[in-house]
């Protein structure tokens, strides 16, 4: 299992807008093999910041899967606009699970 981070900055007078979108997008990236969940979770101390964790089967299921798909498209059109400065996105395997 990989797990995608990304550290994501909003506007916060954008945050509901966003979250709207993001309504619209899971539906996308959730319909992609390898997919296994996610979490998008707002900051508590920094209003503009959320972050993006995305469970995948391996990593070619988000690098290749997911981003040279067709709704990889419309997932840019409904969310990378909200991004400043867009979000660096790193994949992470499990060294230790409780």
């Amino acid at each position: 299992m990989i797990l995608e981070h990304a550290v994501l900055q909003v506007d916060p007078a954008q945050s509901a807008q966003f979250e709207s979108a993001f309504d619209v997008a899971r539906a996308i990236i959730s319909e992609v093999p390898g997919f296994i969940r996610l979490r998008l979770s707002h900051c508590v101390e920094a209003p503009e910041r959320y972050l993006l964790l995305v469970e995948w089967e391996d990593l070619e299921s988000h690098t290749i899967g997911f981003r040279r798909s067709a709704g990889y498209e419309k997932w840019r059109e409904l969310l990378h606009h909200f991004y400043e400065p867009f979000p660096t996105v790193e994949h992470y395997s499990s060294v230790f699970e409780v």
